[in-house]
């Protein structure tokens, strides 16, 4: 995940998460979940293959490209689940968060 940034109000802001194996390289989980929230509380949740909101690059990347209309905290969460049978593969989770901050010209 990205480190905390701060960014104008009505930037588009993109958020990634990937998930790697114990050796660094990455991996491709069955299931993959970004959850959001605006700074108003509205929770967006989105399931990779589900929602055309939450992408994959090339290189097992997942992202979301999210329109900052508000300004405020955002925080959010990539999570994932391995194969039926073996869910402690592939499983793990991580949060961050940005910052949209209020403009002068608002």
């Amino acid at each position: 995940m990205s480190a905390f940034n701060t960014y104008a109000i009505g930037t588009v802001v993109k958020i990634t998460g990937t998930f790697t194996n114990s050796a660094g390289a990455t991996v491709t989980p069955n299931t993959v979940r970004c959850k959001y929230k605006d700074p108003s509380g509205n929770l967006t949740s989105l399931t990779y293959g589900v929602d055309a909101a939450l992408l994959k690059s090339d290189e097992d990347v997942y992202y979301v490209w999210i329109s900052a209309d508000e300004d405020g905290r955002w925080p959010y969460r990539f999570e994932s689940e391995g194969a039926a049978g073996s869910l402690q593969t592939n499983k793990a989770a991580a949060e961050s968060w940005f910052y949209v901050a209020i403009s002068s010209f608002s």
